[in-house]
């Protein structure tokens, strides 16, 4: 059967842009949109050889705008959906990326980031979309964005964000980068079985009882699938639960207030970090994809050395962990921000630390990563 072809249980050795693919196939993509742009292309080329086996639509769009439109559609008609890009691409994807929030629409974006602004650096790194992933589209509104730091972690990340795009539904962001979407290591992809996917919940009400944006316990609306006929109404526009436009500052209040609370209470079932040496450090480097690979050798020197030094890894990116920054900042003597751009999550740590410890930032404009000796050098500076 085809369908056997979803799932490639076992070790593969692959980079992080085929990884991407197989996450998405192996959490039940089935329809994928996009626009070749580097690095992130060639997860398009690996759904479009992989989505067919399986009686899944690959489609080329005109361009980015249109993918992101087409993966909304998709998605009210039934599918898991998906696409990639990088930086340029995701900037065109910004409007329709606040259409898909505003309508509550599962869907999956991966952005393997490369050196900006503008065409920038097509073919190396960078780090520089983290504060877009948040804030790009216009109006307020919350987003869950993750960060993989190795082929491995994409793939488990991107079953992950199609898990929580489903449970909360909203465009889930993996927020990877060009060199571990070029990297080639290990993949382990475990059996279908052990895989845990979350389905889509439908609503259990017949057509005439149902409202696309009436909210449960959890803040979180069920679906229906376009053309199962139930009347629905779903708009760009503001809106009440039945779906309809009404422009009022109270209806505004009322739809906005929900889509950031459905994240912003469910912050700790979203959230992951990884902490490392924690017990005892003085020094806390922050970091994430990429570059937290980097650090991992910085953090090592500098323990050799014996300066007492921890690390946290920012798994997940938005929503940011600002209750775990708070509470490290009233026992550690520093924050270290490793990124490659010239401060944006770093904002964020100098945000939740609010002066109770000394924040520092170690920038890198792009095209190539981090010295390990020149994070180690601003260890030495924090420690003292």
């Amino acid at each position: 059967m085809p369908e056997d072809r979803r799932v490639l249980t076992g070790e593969h050795f692959m980079t992080g842009d085929h990884a991407a693919a197989e996450g998405g196939m192996a959490a039940g993509c089935s329809f994928f949109a996009g626009y070749p742009i580097t690095p992130s292309t060639e997860i398009a080329e690996r759904m479009s050889a992989r989505l067919p086996e399986v009686g899944g639509i690959f489609i080329q769009m005109e361009d980015e705008l249109a993918s992101m439109n087409a993966i909304l559609g998709a998605a009210w008609g039934g599918g898991k959906t998906m696409t990639c890009t990088s930086g340029p691409g995701f900037s065109l994807m910004m409007e329709n990326l606040g259409l898909g929030i505003v309508l509550e629409t599962p869907t999956v974006l991966v952005n393997i980031q490369r050196g900006g602004p503008s065409t920038g650096l097509p073919t190396l790194v960078g780090q520089a979309d983290m504060m877009q992933a948040k804030w790009g589209s216009h109006g307020d509104y919350e987003i869950i964005a993750l960060c993989p730091n190795s082929p491995q972690e994409i793939f488990d990340l991107t079953v992950k964000a199609f898990n929580l795009s489903e449970q909360f539904r909203i465009p889930v962001l993996v927020m990877s980068d060009e060199s571990v979407g070029h990297m080639s290591e290990k993949v382990v992809i475990p059996p279908r079985d052990e895989l845990k996917i979350y389905p889509r919940r439908y609503t259990k009400k017949k057509p005439g009882q149902y409202k696309p944006f009436e909210w449960g316990k959890d803040e979180v609306p069920d679906m229906v699938k376009a053309g199962d006929g139930y009347r629905i109404h779903v708009t760009g526009l503001t809106h009440d639960e039945r779906g309809y436009p009404i422009i009022d500052a109270e209806t505004q209040e009322w739809m906005v207030r929900h889509l950031i609370d459905k994240i912003q209470k469910n912050k700790d079932k979203i959230i992951e970090v990884e902490e490392l040496n924690m017990d005892d450090a003085d020094v806390v480097i922050v970091s994430y994809g990429i570059s937290s690979r980097v650090s991992y050798r910085a953090m090592d020197l500098a323990r050799a050395e014996g300066l007492k030094v921890g690390m946290l890894r920012l798994i997940t990116a938005w929503p940011f962990c600002e209750e775990k920054i708070r509470e490290l900042a009233e026992r550690v003597k520093a924050f270290v921000t490793v990124e490659i751009n010239y401060g944006q999550m770093s904002l964020e740590v100098e945000r939740c630390v609010a002066g109770k410890a000394a924040t520092y930032l170690v920038p890198h404009g792009g095209g190539d990563i981090h010295d390990p000796a020149d994070i180690l050098e601003v260890l030495k500076e924090a420690t003292k």
